[in-house]
């Protein structure tokens, strides 16, 4: 029986003054590509939706189908592929170019436009009257590369976001061949920008994460596949998420070191090719900024974050709250 949420640890406190005035509860999992777990905290065995977290799992029929070469695609769009970008335009631009690249337009994706994920920018969009489109979505690089595949091989990519076409079967089979689970009883849902969203143990995603950290006993196909995503993010790491971003400092800062991406509700993912390992992440409340600073933690605790590179983190890594006026009122910290 899984545990409740009241049972698993707190893992981030919000600290204002002398006390804790806040705290968010969750689960993690450490895992080796054998299966074996390294670290773990809270219900590693219950389910839960990985939601964006898992795009540079969903990035690797882009590369395995032959797509990526057909296309020439650079390093930037395998980033994209991999990203929940902030709907910037550079972002919003590169995709568009993409799919034209590749014989499409943007009105072929089947996400839905919104404004930019980051403040400022969505603030500068609304003043120029930016006209938005569906390549303002922030998964609108996972999208592109979903079409790309469907085009290299001939599909028609109409309704490739519905879980019966060939897009999608692709997906959940890369997801069952890695996590080495069966997903065909597990609960579905609707993300936000419309696939499929299927749940999964913390436990089956952290050995996912660990293969995509380690891929010796995966065959040399997907082996180079992982590879070059790993590079792809660590080359163009803007490009992941964009301006402000904790995706995209990690990786800035940690290059190849540090694969990180985060999903919605307080996901997070991360492969650590230099120690094999693969990190699953779940904020309990489904809070952002608690899954920043547990995940911060654990790069930490695992050495891919130094004390050096702590330093240029650090806003990131133990982000200090204020009150209107800038004046320090206290600190996000991990409790693990």
């Amino acid at each position: 029986m899984p545990q409740s949420i009241a049972a698993n640890p707190i893992l981030v406190e919000a600290t204002r003054g002398a006390m804790v005035e806040s705290f968010h509860r969750g689960r993690y999992v450490v895992m080796k590509s054998d299966g074996t777990v390294i670290d773990e905290g809270g219900d590693i065995d219950a389910l839960m939706y990985p939601r964006s977290a898992i795009k540079p799992l969903l990035a690797i029929p882009l590369i395995e189908s032959g797509a990526a070469d057909a296309f020439g695609l650079e390093d930037k769009h395998i980033a994209l592929a991999c990203s929940s970008h902030n709907g910037e335009e550079e972002h919003a631009n590169t995709v568009a170019a993409w799919l034209d690249h590749v014989g499409l337009s943007v009105d072929t994706l089947e996400c839905a436009p919104h404004y930019s994920l980051s403040l400022n920018a969505a603030i500068k969009q609304a003043a120029d009257h930016v006209k938005l489109t569906k390549a303002h979505n922030n998964c609108s690089g996972k999208h592109a590369g979903f079409l790309s595949t469907a085009q290299h091989l001939g599909e028609d990519p109409a309704g490739y976001i519905e879980e019966q076409h060939p897009v999608q079967q692709r997906l959940i089979k890369v997801l069952e061949e890695m996590g080495d689970c069966d997903l065909s009883s597990s609960p579905r849902g609707i993300d936000g920008c419309g696939i499929p969203v299927i749940g999964m143990r913390l436990r089956d995603l952290g050995l996912a994460m660990a293969r995509m950290a380690d891929p010796a006993g995966l065959s040399e196909t997907r082996a180079n596949a992982i590879k070059r995503i790993r590079k792809g993010c660590a080359k163009a790491p803007f490009m992941v998420a964009g301006t402000g971003r904790f995706c995209s400092a990690i990786m800035e800062e940690c290059g190849e070191d540090a694969l990180v991406k985060v999903g919605a509700e307080g996901v997070y993912c991360a492969a650590f090719p230099k120690q094999g390992l693969g990190v699953a992440l779940k904020i309990d409340d489904g809070t952002q900024r608690g899954a920043e600073v547990a995940m911060g933690a654990i790069l930490r605790k695992h050495g891919v974050i130094d004390d050096a590179r702590a330093e240029v983190l650090k806003k990131h890594l133990t982000p200090v709250l204020t009150n209107w006026a800038g004046k320090y009122a206290g600190d996000l910290r991990p409790a693990f």
